[in-house]
């Protein structure tokens, strides 16, 4: 993988775990608030935790409450290191914005249009400075 270049939607810094998934998430009714796993029975990913990981997306469905899932997420400590998606998911971005705002807690947030050149459970950076961002590998 190497670098990875993408665009800034959120700043800030992470490290985790590459976790792929292939479906969209709601995270309101489809991911526990309090425990960060995937609730949704229907999804691939049923019973994965997000927290600490580098959660890669096609983006969320659903309710603009997954909004306040998220930052409830954070808020206890179970929420994804950072977030990447092919297109900006507006409703994420509300949600790391309240719980920064709240909390003072924050996620980075990458839309990168190649996805697939992040690899599931590979250790990753995240770094996040205004719209440039860039994933890499941890050693």
């Amino acid at each position: 993988m190497g670098v990875v270049r993408g665009r800034g939607l959120r700043a800030g810094t992470a490290v985790g775990r590459v976790l792929v998934l292939g479906e969209a998430l709601s995270l309101w009714g489809g991911a526990d608030a309090a425990t960060g796993v995937i609730t949704d029975e229907r999804h691939p990913r049923w019973g994965e935790k997000l927290g600490g990981r580098v959660v890669v997306m096609p983006g969320s469905r659903g309710s603009s409450s997954s909004a306040s899932v998220l930052a409830e997420m954070l808020r206890v400590g179970v929420g994804p290191a950072a977030i990447v998606l092919p297109r900006a998911d507006p409703i994420l971005v509300v949600g790391t914005l309240v719980a920064e705002e709240l909390y003072g807690l924050g996620i980075p947030i990458v839309e990168l249009t190649e996805v697939g050149e992040l690899r599931e459970g590979v250790a990753v950076r995240v770094t996040v400075v205004g719209a440039d961002a860039v994933i890499e590998e941890e050693w």
